[in-house]
């Protein structure tokens, strides 16, 4: 049994240790108000520092969004391809005649001896087909297919006239081999080595066969209008189907 000695040590013990935990948690309470407090006085301080903006700066900032806002966007307008015109008529070499230019002048005889000019070609549609010469693959082709279309462009008053540098001799049996029966003209070289005409029609150009160049006829087409401009030119093209081409051009001039 426990003394009264011993209860009494128990007692005040338990009365220190209360004391001791009392005097403990005053002490932080007293830390956590001071914490709080602390906190208080910065949270102040910083709004002090940090002012809220003034109303004359909130006016403007609502202004500028007002002004964003009712702005209208940016439109970008990407160009539509112009429709692409034919290789035929839309490549060029230099010195050929381009669309809408007045059709050089020229004096040359045919195949009969006769001579053909520019002034007695004109109030009709006209064809000047050149070509490098007579009585060749390419050439001969090319020739037989005007002949077929013949009486199409008869239909539509339109001459169809070939052009090379070979002879009126040379032209005759051309056209008679092939029955032919088109206007062949003869333009011959000059003593500087260049037909006149091929020339004033840039189709006496540089050509290059196999690494070896020379200057030559570049097959060329030209549909004249009746005014004698030209009013279509067909180059870089292939011989075969060319006439029919050549045939819808001179349909398009009405």
């Amino acid at each position: 049994m426990p003394t009264k000695t011993t209860n009494a040590a128990s007692k005040h013990a338990s009365k220190s240790t209360k004391k001791v935990s009392t005097k403990s948690m005053g002490k932080s309470a007293r830390a956590t108000q001071a914490a709080k407090s602390s906190r208080a006085s910065t949270a102040t301080a910083a709004k002090v520092a940090s002012p809220k903006k003034s109303s004359t700066t909130r006016t403007a900032s609502a202004t500028r969004a007002a002004a964003s806002k009712s702005a209208p966007k940016s439109t970008v307008h990407a160009s539509k391809p112009a429709s692409a015109k034919p290789a035929k008529i839309a490549s060029a070499k230099p010195g050929l005649i381009v669309v809408g230019a007045p059709a050089p002048s020229f004096s040359r005889p045919d195949a009969s001896g006769s001579t053909i000019t520019l002034a007695s070609l004109k109030g009709k549609p006209a064809v000047l087909f050149f070509y490098p010469q007579d009585d060749t693959p390419g050439c001969t082709v090319e020739s037989c297919a005007f002949r077929d279309n013949r009486p199409k462009f008869a239909k539509l008053g339109c001459p169809v006239i070939g052009i090379s540098p070979d002879s009126v001799d040379s032209h005759k049996a051309f056209d008679a081999k092939f029955k032919l029966g088109l206007t062949l003209l003869a333009d011959q070289p000059g003593a500087d080595g260049v037909p006149p005409m091929a020339a004033a029609y840039g189709v006496w150009q540089e050509k290059n066969m196999y690494g070896r160049k020379y200057m030559g006829i570049v097959r060329t087409t030209y549909v004249l209008a009746p005014d004698g401009t030209v009013a279509a030119r067909f180059d870089k093209m292939k011989v075969d189907g060319h006439a029919e081409e050549v045939l819808a051009a001179v349909k398009a001039l009405g």
